[in-house]
């Protein structure tokens, strides 16, 4: 689709933990004829939608392969270990990765964050997901390391969480595939970057407003006209300022 094609919908699909719901509410008010169908898709499932052209945009993690798709980073999130509530670093206010030397960190096949060195010690089986990882934590097996959001999403009474300095972050997108940037993906991007509703960015550069013609300047005046109006002032063939380049009078 190119950008002179207008979809008569907006497909926008979204990780877990990411909320897209201020812009969907922006979207609704100043497009309301346009239906914005909202999908929450696994984090390995995102890209491919995109690309296989079942989503127009998406609300994605970092890293994308640029090379096929265009992203806009949003915001970069806060990285927390989730513990159980009894645990001993809830008595502090953040945690180092050398606080959790000696725990069982639990790393699931869906994980968001890139590590170059996982701390504290391996499980014996990574879980499936992040939501299988919760109820592991929830059982005294280890903790968790997840961006902020991811511990929102899967609050529970029994668990809490703490900030965890010197760890990767994991830093949110609005994506697309670069070879099908519509008019409506164009109106997205104004939205997530706040643009008002009459900026002239996105889509490109708006006409520029006609401009009030120029009242018309009255014609010369022809020869004939100029002679008439030097008998109406006196016949003396001069002017107010220069009396004597008219003709001279008789019996001067």
């Amino acid at each position: 689709m190119t950008g002179s094609e207008v979809s008569p919908s907006f497909r926008l699909v979204y990780v877990p933990g990411v909320m897209p719901d201020k812009w969907v509410r922006v979207w609704n008010e100043r497009l309301p004829d346009v239906p914005l169908t909202l999908t929450q898709v696994p984090v390995q499932a995102a890209q491919g939608l995109l690309l296989g052209g079942d989503a127009d945009a998406g609300l994605l993690r970092l890293p994308v392969d640029r090379t096929v798709l265009s992203a806009i980073p949003l915001y970069t999130e806060q990285t927390v270990v989730v513990v159980p509530k009894d645990h001993l670093v809830t008595a502090a206010d953040a945690v180092s990765p050398e606080d959790l030397a000696d725990d069982i960190v639990l790393h699931p096949l869906d994980d968001v964050l890139t590590w170059e060195s996982l701390p504290g010690r391996p499980a014996l089986e990574r879980p499936a997901t992040t939501a299988d990882a919760i109820e592991l934590v929830a059982a005294g097996i280890g903790v968790l390391v997840v961006p902020l959001s991811l511990a929102r999403l899967h609050h529970r009474k029994d668990l809490t969480h703490r900030p965890l300095e010197g760890a990767p972050e994991s830093s949110v997108a609005l994506s697309w595939p670069e070879a099908a940037t519509t008019d409506r993906v164009e109106d997205f991007i104004g939205i997530v970057r706040g643009r008002t509703v009459n900026s002239t960015r996105g889509r490109g550069q708006q006409p520029a407003p006609a401009k009030k013609p120029a009242p018309a300047r009255k014609p010369a005046p022809t020869a004939r006209q100029q002679s008439a109006g030097r008998g109406r002032r006196g016949g003396t063939g001069g002017t107010a300022k220069n009396p004597r380049r008219g003709r001279p009078r008789r019996g001067s």
